[in-house]
């Protein structure tokens, strides 16, 4: 039997999709599809770019940062994730008010902004403000709004088209790395920023003229108890709160495997590559996953890769202290965070109401935020304290990724009505 809170979601499910202009989404045609080309092109340039960390965090401990420990650089990089996800239901709320347009214009200057003056930077401060905090406020400004617009356009074929979209961030991070470490190797650290610069400009330019909303204003005031609500949904908080724990276990290797690889005898000049096979494999999760999960149900899908993720750093990353072992680790790891990463959308969209979809969608990013604010600097601190061993780490990162799958599956069960097997 069904809970009532869960009776109430459906209830208001329902009267929304009697509610134009949003109860006829067209699940495709010209309009749709430009929406989620520039919803790819706004993931390529916001995701796409935080999955590079990796080639950062080794490149600024031997150069640059080299007086600095892994930890204290480390919060460069989470910075960014960290800002990217903890500004989104401020976001959120901004889109439900006005729409995409001028979210878009701001972010695309702060994130062109941010990288430029990186490229100038010398002094861990300035790195610090330029590409962890301008940067990346300007990455989260245009990661938000096309994704709520997609929402919009698609019901049965949500999945398909988030998972399109997410291969956005995978081809940036496949690109980036690449092309970041060439560029560092050929025309120096400034440049290559500059560079960058110019290609994100490019792209996100594609987003600003391609992204419209179907989804009508709502011109609701600013209120604290409205960030609240959603909370005492029990599915969305324990949602939310497995995504926390999830995300924190999931960034250690996506921050750390370049260091790790090197540690164990990897050439230097091999171990930035990891970082293109973890992002480049992740395309296969992430467009499987969104046809899997238009199938099984999103949360079904959620829940499977989640806990093979857990399975692989326990399994696979902690023995593997060769060439051949980090390589598989890193391509199998892509593949489940691509999938992983494509799927939340979709899972949001499943247990909120339409015409809530931005808070909702900001507020389930931005707790995850601040576990991936700390992952980074704690794991940091785990590397040194153990004296250099990674072990420590690793196990760690395992535990907080199978927790996370732990809880969101008590969601799915909590909604479902405690049926395991059921489509959700």
């Amino acid at each position: 039997m069904m809970h009532p809170e869960k009776d109430a979601e459906s209830a208001q499910s329902s009267a929304d999709a009697d509610t134009p202009p949003i109860d006829l989404r067209p699940d495709g045609g010209l309009e749709a599809w430009m929406v989620v080309a520039g919803a790819w092109s706004s993931s390529f340039c916001s995701w796409g770019w935080i999955n590079s960390v990796g080639v950062f965090q080794e490149y600024y401990e031997k150069n640059i940062l080299k007086e600095y420990s892994p930890g204290t650089v480390s919060w460069i990089l989470c910075l960014e994730a960290f800002f990217l996800m903890a500004l989104l239901p401020l976001i959120g709320k901004l889109f439900d008010r006005y729409g995409p347009r001028w979210l878009l214009l701001v972010g695309t200057f702060l994130h062109v902004f941010g990288l430029l003056m990186t490229s100038i930077s010398t002094k861990y401060y300035q790195i610090l403000l330029s590409q962890g905090v301008c940067s990346a406020i300007g990455a989260s400004l245009v990661f938000l709004p096309p994704l709520n617009c997609v929402a919009g356009y698609f019901d049965k074929r949500r999945s398909t088209a988030f998972g399109i979209v997410a291969t956005g961030s995978s081809t940036g991070g496949l690109i980036f790395p690449i092309m970041v470490s060439h560029l560092i190797n050929n025309i120096g650290f400034p440049w290559a920023m500059r560079a960058t610069a110019l290609l994100i400009f490019v792209v996100l330019a594609t987003t600003n003229l391609a992204v419209k909303s179907r989804i009508p204003p709502n011109p609701s005031p600013f209120s604290v108890k409205e960030y609240l609500i959603p909370f005492k949904r029990i599915a969305f908080s324990l949602t939310s709160f497995g995504n926390i724990l999830f995300s924190f276990g999931s960034f250690i290797p996506m921050a750390y495997l370049v260091s790790q690889a090197v540690s164990v005898g990897m050439d230097k000049n091999l171990a930035p590559y990891l970082v293109a096979i973890v992002n480049g494999s992740s395309m296969i999760g992430r467009i499987g996953v969104g046809v899997l999960a238009d199938i099984y149900g999103p949360f079904n899908a959620w829940i499977a890769v989640t806990y093979t993720v857990s399975a692989l750093i326990l399994s696979l990353w902690i023995p593997a202290a060769n060439d051949a072992s980090i390589i598989a680790f890193a391509s199998l790891f892509g593949i489940c965070f691509g999938a992983y990463a494509a799927i939340q959308p979709a899972i949001v969209a499943q247990i909120t109401p339409i015409e809530e979809i931005g808070i909702c969608s900001g507020l389930y990013f931005a707790v995850a935020s601040l576990s991936q604010l700390v992952s980074g600097p704690i794991a940091g601190r785990t590397l040194e304290a153990s004296g250099g061993s990674y072990l420590e780490m690793k196990i760690m990162a395992g535990i907080f990724c199978l927790a996370g799958a732990t809880f969101v599956l008590g969601a799915k069960l909590y909604a479902t009505g405690y049926k395991p097997m059921t489509k959700f």
